[in-house]
């Protein structure tokens, strides 16, 4: 409903696919990692010959931004963390996390995913603040397995080029995400243009238009061009 949205607008919009989630779920096994995902952006931007792009990343995808941006210097206008994992060079995903998000992970995991996926859990809608039964029906349809790797894989990039676009960290209220919390302490501490919306962690499910009505505002700012 977004990218509608922002199409309607006049604005080119891209939709990627990470290895292993979606459509592409029949490619997730053990050896699935987040070096292919940070590919996966890669080339899709270059395959699609995009540039001035707004990037758009959500939820564990934060992890990829550093990575990408450095390799896809010059073609990156601005970077915004819809709801994201900020995480520094050295890291991965579980380093942002509270300790007790990683022990249930590797618990689900360990107990129903054969030790290194995540099953899809009712539990994980709830905690989205997905709490409407039509959507939560229609995404439960659509959720896919994750991989351990995908927050165990660590990430090495140099922080400069990420800091030299302009950045928004738009950071979601209700409910909030307390995994996030170091991510948007982060966001602060380095400057990034902070904004908040009224929803939970799947914003672009649950107010499309707000979280539309937010990328435009973004992109006036900055310049909207192609978004990733």
């Amino acid at each position: 409903m977004v990218a509608d949205q922002l199409r309607s607008h006049g604005h080119r919009v891209v939709t990627p696919t990470l290895t292993g989630q979606g459509e592409r779920k029949h490619l997730l096994t053990r050896e699935t990692s987040v070096d292919m995902h940070i590919q996966d952006l890669v080339n899709v931007v270059e395959f699609e010959d995009l540039d001035d792009i707004v990037f758009v990343f959500h939820s564990y995808s934060g992890q990829l931004a550093g990575p990408v941006v450095q390799r896809l210097v010059g073609r990156v206008r601005s970077v915004v963390f819809a709801g994201a994992f900020h995480v520094f060079p050295g890291e991965c995903n579980f380093d942002v996390e509270p300790e007790d998000s990683r022990q249930m992970f590797e618990h689900l995991a360990q107990e129903y995913g054969d030790g290194w996926r995540i099953p899809v859990q009712d539990g994980l809608l709830e905690r989205w603040g997905v709490t409407d039964p039509v959507l939560a029906d229609r995404l439960r349809a659509k959720l896919t397995d994750f991989s351990l790797n995908f927050s165990r894989g660590v990430v090495n990039y140099d922080p400069q080029f990420l800091l030299s676009l302009p950045r928004t960290y738009i950071e979601h209220a209700s409910p909030p995400l307390p995994a996030l919390e170091l991510s948007r302490d982060r966001a602060i501490a380095q400057g990034w243009t902070m904004v908040k919306i009224d929803t939970g962690h799947d914003m672009m499910l649950t107010e499309p238009g707000e979280t539309t009505r937010l990328l435009l505002a973004i992109g006036h700012v900055d310049g909207l061009g192609g978004s990733v």
